[in-house]
């Protein structure tokens, strides 16, 4: 057809130049007048004279039928022939053009007549060939076509062709576009190679012109239509109503379910009535499951839902013949510092509170009683059906301890128990569980000087202990350990009674004096000057002497020694009548000897 047309343009132009009857040229009528007008310039160019008007209608023919065959234009030309390895394709130009069949590969099914669009590649080869290229005009029509979709926001077909880091690549007009995974559905994908293959609609969501990258979506297209769905459903939701769905997503504070078009959360305390620790316990991915709405925002499009509500409540099913005092088998659930909560039913939890696990008045942690699974047996001691609360004992399956304590543990009798804790003023000791006593600071020992009981035992260490007291009402006992041994201070009181004499070194020098060890017990102090010896000098530390003893006190355990009362008699003398004088009075008589000694040394200093 292409070929006919042009055969007629230029059949058209030569009959410009002949008539159909030829008649006398204007050489033959008059040879002189011809010579006179003949154009020598066009005769040694080798071209005859054309009138203007018709070189203007032959130059209106090509611009209407003939392409203006631009590198950077692109054309739509016609399959005319296909040849083993190239198509011939009419452009409308001076010649065909010749595109490869590699640039088809896309497209098997080409055949002659078929439209394809095309570049020119190269005007005129070495054979004076004009060479186009489909694939380049692809290109260019593509990002024509891109870049349209993206400013109007239409839809395009894609085609999926591989996996790749993060999404898919689809294959848009031929351009390879990025699809994230994030992008290809509303619900998170499980299967990515699903997808592989398949020819979808997709939202061109981005382009980078630098880079020539292209971000398409299928997802937009989804939610889309989803927001329009979930603005029609949400106006027929009622609360209270129950609805089918299937289970989307599970996360560990709820799960996700599909409405039909519309999303709704069920939250882990509305999945069961009983405790769980995660959804998966309850539901799996993509169960159907029927779900009652609770409440939902019209303005945010949020439905909350609910899986336990479609079941009668747990406490409304307890039975009513169970009563306070009874007793009731349970697994513990949760475990607190303050207590265990015990289902004594499914969705039915009572509380035990550490201070009904043990009759022990010194309070632990729940989890050294009881650990989470444990099957208990516990006794109701309160129950509220209204505000469905249940609080248990264990303690109260067995004996209280404190109901015969008289017989057990009398006053004087002596025992062995289990340091627990300290205070600051004593130590409680635990004789059995739920009887502890307390041993003030003071009756730990008999000779040690104890600041804190940390000082005189460990936790865990065991004592043997004497009751001192027995309060029944207020559940008290006092113990005491040092009443376990004699008071070594007895003996002492005549070993080193006023007036004796012993040899010892000088353990420290302390301020206004010195202090020296008879025994692991007996610490006497000697005031500076009664470290005066014979010669007049003064003891120091390491030095051995011998030492009377001047004032000795049980009660306060305090022992005061002298070395220089030993070789001065006038004052050994006046110590000798305090001592006589303290086993009249039984009273402390250093101050007086103290007072004797005084004035003594100023009649010889000449006072």
């Amino acid at each position: 057809m292409a070929e006919e047309n042009k055969n007629t343009k230029i059949q058209e132009v030569e009959g410009m130049k002949t008539d159909s009857q030829p008649a006398p040229s204007k050489q033959q009528e008059n040879p002189e007048k011809f010579l006179e007008e003949f154009n020598w310039h066009n005769y040694q160019e080798g071209i005859d004279p054309i009138d203007d008007k018709k070189l203007e209608e032959f130059e209106q023919l090509v611009a209407e039928n003939f392409v203006d065959t631009l590198d950077d234009e692109v054309v739509e030309g016609t399959v005319i022939n296909i040849t083993d390895r190239d198509a011939i394709i009419d452009i409308n130009a001076k010649s065909e053009g010749v595109v490869s069949l590699n640039e088809f590969r896309y497209n098997p099914d080409l055949k002659e007549g078929d439209k394809v669009e095309v570049l020119i590649d190269v005007r005129e080869d070495a054979t004076g060939q004009l060479v186009l290229s489909h694939r380049k005009a692809r290109v260019i029509k593509a990002w024509e076509r891109v870049n349209r979709a993206h400013e109007e926001g239409t839809i395009v077909n894609g085609f999926v062709k591989c996996r790749t880091k993060g999404g898919m690549i689809v294959d848009v007009f031929g351009i390879e576009a990025f699809l994230p995974g994030s992008q290809i559905d509303v619900k998170p994908i499980r299967d990515y190679d699903a997808y592989v293959g398949k020819t979808m609609e997709f939202k061109v969501v981005k382009i980078n012109h630098e880079f020539k990258n292209v971000v398409v979506s299928h997802k937009a297209l989804i939610e889309a239509d989803i927001e329009e769905q979930k603005k029609e459903i949400i106006g027929q939701l009622e609360k209270g109503q129950v609805l089918e769905g299937t289970v989307k997503n599970i996360t560990s504070y709820g799960v996700f379910v599909d409405l039909g078009g519309v999303d709704g959360l069920i939250h882990i305390t509305d999945l069961s009535w009983s405790r769980i620790n995660h959804p998966n316990e309850i539901v799996e991915l993509d169960q159907k499951l029927n779900v009652v709405i609770l409440d939902f925002d019209e303005a945010k499009t949020r439905i909350q839902l609910g899986l336990k509500q479609l079941s009668k409540h747990p406490w409304e099913a307890l039975d009513q013949d169970l009563k306070v005092g009874d007793k009731v088998k349970g697994k513990v659930v949760v475990i607190a510092d303050y207590g265990a909560f015990i289902e004594v039913a499914e969705g039915v939890e009572g509380l035990i509170h550490v201070s009904e696990m043990s009759w022990s008045t010194h309070l632990r942690s729940a989890q050294d009683f009881v650990n989470v699974g444990d099957e208990v047996e516990a006794q109701i001691l309160t129950l509220d059906r209204e505000e469905r609360k249940m609080s248990l004992g264990i303690k109260q399956l067995t004996p209280d301890p404190w109901t015969d304590i008289t017989s057990k543990y009398p006053v004087g009798s002596r025992h062995t128990g289990v340091v627990r804790n300290f205070t600051n003023f004593g130590v409680f000791v635990e004789l059995e569980e739920g009887i502890d006593g307390l041993i003030y600071i003071s009756d730990l020992s008999w000779t040690k000087k104890i600041k804190h009981p940390s000082e005189f035992c460990n936790v865990g260490d065991k004592l043997d202990v004497v009751v001192l007291e027995l309060d029944v009402e207020g559940r008290k006992l006092s113990l005491g350990h040092k009443q376990t041994e004699d008071n070594p201070w007895d003996k002492y009181e005549q070993e080193f009674a006023v007036g004796t004499k012993h040899t010892a070194k000088i353990d420290e020098m302390v301020d206004k004096g010195a202090t020296i060890e008879f025994n692991e017990d007996i610490t006497a102090f000697v005031p500076t000057r009664h470290l005066e010896k014979e010669d007049g000098s003064k003891l120091g530390k390491g030095d051995e002497a011998e030492f009377i003893i001047i004032e000795f006190n049980k009660e306060f355990k305090r022992v005061v020694a002298s070395h220089m009362s030993i070789h001065k008699e006038e004052e050994a003398k006046i110590v000798k009548q305090a001592a006589k004088k303290s086993q009249q009075e039984d009273k402390p008589t250093l101050g007086d000897a103290n007072a004797d000694l005084q004035a003594l040394k100023d009649r010889m200093e000449g006072k």
